[in-house]
């Protein structure tokens, strides 16, 4: 058996991409020539760095805040988004109810999410998604807040190894492949520092399988080889630390900034239940910005 998994990286929509996609009667349009690529695969993931916290949110001055039409979610489902990562240096941008909201609309558009919780019980529930009989248990985490405080802990899934190991542990019986989703490193250095490396290391050693990696909104090298576990599982494992800006605003001369990957995954499962990566490839993206009279954006592949 085999299915194939999309996944991007930053999913950033700043206020000038919103005023544009007003002025065009919505947000489809932006993504049309890449919806394909999502909507082909049995899984797609992504990296949600804004809030829906609705029309009472206000921004402050000085403070970069994030916040989002539901539209804006509506779009995500309709290219074929199954799951996102909630869990970033944005995701209290609204804060405690914004980000309680931001669920509330995922929820509402069939968009499955983690890495942020309503609830001490409803943080304690790893999310495990079953695609044509394979169950992918998928994690996520992010290293800060932008100062922003976290009210309660379970709120937010914190980037602490020995909480992600304990995840891990929790997974690994009930589920055929691991994905983690690790908010991390330095904004645009375009490869993963000594640290992310040492980590990634650790999560395949305990038997993550992928690692998508975001924040840096810069493309990082994408790595496949194999890693024996600590159960003595050998399998391929995908070291993918910054996947770029799938969608964002930025100023021209930051070129790196407006390209992204979508990382396509096949994964087989054999007549003995092991599942593993069998391919890799991705299909570079790019930004385009103030295209024609209207000034409008576009996401393209290549």
């Amino acid at each position: 058996m085999e299915i194939t998994i999309a996944a991007v990286g930053d999913l950033l929509m700043k206020k000038q991409m919103i005023a544009a996609a007003a002025r065009e009667g919505g947000f489809d349009s932006i993504f049309s020539k890449v919806k394909p690529y999502l909507q082909g695969a049995d899984l797609t993931i992504g990296n949600l760095e804004t809030t829906f916290s609705g029309k009472s949110f206000r921004g402050e001055p000085g403070k970069l805040l994030f916040n989002s039409p539901d539209k804006f979610a509506a779009t995500l489902r309709n290219l074929g988004f199954d799951v996102v990562g909630t869990a970033n240096n944005h995701c209290m941008d609204g804060k405690r109810s914004g980000l309680m909201r931001t669920l509330d609309v995922l929820d509402r558009h069939g968009l499955r999410h983690t890495g942020t919780y309503r609830s001490a019980s409803e943080a304690s529930q790893n999310l495990i998604v079953n695609v044509k009989g394979i169950n992918i248990g998928i994690l996520a985490y992010t290293k800060g807040t932008n100062g922003i405080p976290v009210p309660e802990p379970w709120l937010v899934n914190r980037l602490y190894q020995k909480k992600i190991i304990a995840d891990v542990r929790n997974l690994k019986s009930r589920t055929d492949f691991i994905i983690a989703c690790l908010h991390f490193g330095k904004e645009f250095r375009p490869y993963p520092d000594r640290s992310q490396i040492q980590l990634m290391q650790v999560l395949f050693k305990q038997g993550v399988n992928v690692v998508l990696g975001a924040h840096p909104h810069v493309l990082h090298p994408i790595r496949m080889y194999q890693v024996k576990d600590i159960d003595g599982h050998t399998r391929n494992r995908v070291a993918a630390s910054s996947l770029g800006n799938f969608v964002s605003t930025e100023l021209p001369k930051h070129r790196a900034r407006l390209q992204g990957s979508i990382l396509m995954l096949t994964l087989s499962k054999d007549e003995n239940g092991i599942t593993d990566v069998s391919k890799i490839s991705n299909v570079p993206t790019r930004i385009l910005q103030n295209i024609g009279k209207k000034k409008v954006f576009r996401v393209v592949p290549g």
